[in-house]
């Protein structure tokens, strides 16, 4: 095993380097029973990865990053029984023991054993316990019988791997955005961002049966790949009024549910940033007692903020506007496992083709770094990683 990853080296800057390999253990060292080692066959780019690479976090040079994992067992620990050496899986991005409350009640993107500092674990990601990330070969997951999910059949997978790559974080994390709204049949739907997390919050709304489904974004590449895979696209460069412009759509100023896809490095009409906007656009366009999804990243520390207040998370929110019109707020990690296997099925059964959907493009991991560039620059694809050449390009 020789092992090569992607690390963060500082503000906008990535390297593909030598890393250690991965051992059945945990960052403080622990020995893992319950852990396997993943060959990796697919890891992706995020949003929130780039966060991190902007310098938007407090996240330190040297760490591997990675959240969204696809991969061959090749190793496991004593006490797994579910899995075996040569299935193939994807990992929920979040880092979940199963065994404590949150875990227990499905708020897997909450654990409270796996990080130290806080609440929630993930791969790669900054305060989120310190496992290494998986934008590598090879990569340790620990609880493995409870957090990995095995695809039925090999071969199937290896066909379908463009989208179920998209099973570990943004399809789940745009579903669960979708369903936290209150999407279902014939709602009216705007996505803020169309980017890939809020297409796939389009698509998912879709999925659940939503009649109309708006992407707003100043990205017109981005608009126009939104448009080409049936979403009707809103092109705030157009105008600072959002209601009128959906009123134009859909005969009325505002929707059953609003999706921020965007997060905390949201910009305005001036093109600076305005870290609320997204959100009090949301409040604005929401009918009374509609819901609003939030899978967009808002974090505590911001060391790049506009302002004094931002750099702690504190946001200027027209909240009594919400409050006021009796509208529900869902906020936080995504719970992958509460979704992956369901969506999966709608992926093997050609009901859901996400890769086409978020534009997923193949990548070798010693190309990272391209990726990352192209990916801030706005560009409308997805980038996938593929560490050992196995997949179809």
């Amino acid at each position: 095993m020789s092992n090569i990853g992607v690390v963060y080296t500082g503000p906008g800057a990535v390297e593909v380097q030598k890393i250690d390999d991965p051992k059945l253990q945990a960052p403080d060292g622990r020995k893992l029973e319950h852990a396997v080692i993943l060959k990796v066959i697919s890891t992706n780019i995020c949003g929130s990865d780039q966060h991190m690479v902007r310098g938007r976090t407090t996240a330190q040079p040297g760490l591997v990053l990675g959240h969204e994992i696809t991969g061959e067992v090749i190793e496991t620990g004593s006490d797994v029984e579910m899995l075996k050496v040569g299935d193939v899986v994807s990992v929920p991005f979040n880092v979940a023991c199963g065994r404590c409350r949150c875990c227990r009640e499905g708020d897997t993107g909450v654990c409270l054993t796996v990080n130290p500092e806080r609440a929630g674990g993930a791969y790669g990601y900054v305060d989120m316990g310190g496992w290494i990330g998986g934008q590598a070969r090879y990569v340790t997951v620990p609880y493995a019988d409870f957090n990995l999910l095995k695809f039925p059949d090999r071969d199937q997978a290896m066909a379908k791997i463009r989208d179920l790559t998209m099973l570990s974080d943004i399809l789940p994390t745009g579903f669960h955005g979708a369903l936290q709204a209150g999407v279902g049949v014939g709602s009216v739907v705007y996505v803020a961002g169309a980017g890939p997390v809020g297409l796939a919050a389009a698509a998912s709304a879709r999925i659940l049966g939503a009649a109309v489904v708006m992407i707003g974004d100043f990205n017109k590449e981005r608009l126009d790949h939104a448009a080409k895979v049936g979403f009707t696209p809103v092109d705030l460069s157009k105008g600072e009024n959002l209601p009128e412009m959906i009123a134009e759509i859909t005969g009325l100023p505002e929707v059953d549910a609003a999706i921020d896809a965007v997060g905390f490095e949201a910009r305005g009409h001036s093109g600076g940033e305005q870290p609320a906007i997204v959100l009090n656009q949301m409040m604005e366009i929401t009918r009374v007692a509609g819901g609003i999804g939030i899978p967009g990243l808002y974090v505590t520390e911001d060391p790049g903020a506009v302002d004094d207040a931002a750099r702690s998370g504190n946001l200027s929110m027209r909240f009594g506007l919400g409050w006021a019109k009796a509208q529900s707020f869902h906020t936080g990690q995504t719970p992958v496992l509460k979704y992956n296997r369901q969506l999966m099925q709608a992926i093997l059964h050609d009901r859901l083709p996400i890769a086409d959907i978020v534009n997923a493009t193949i990548m070798p991991l010693d190309q990272a770094a391209e990726g990352y560039k192209s990916f801030d620059s706005g560009v409308a694809k997805k980038f996938v990683l593929d560490p050992h050449g196995m997949l179809a390009s």
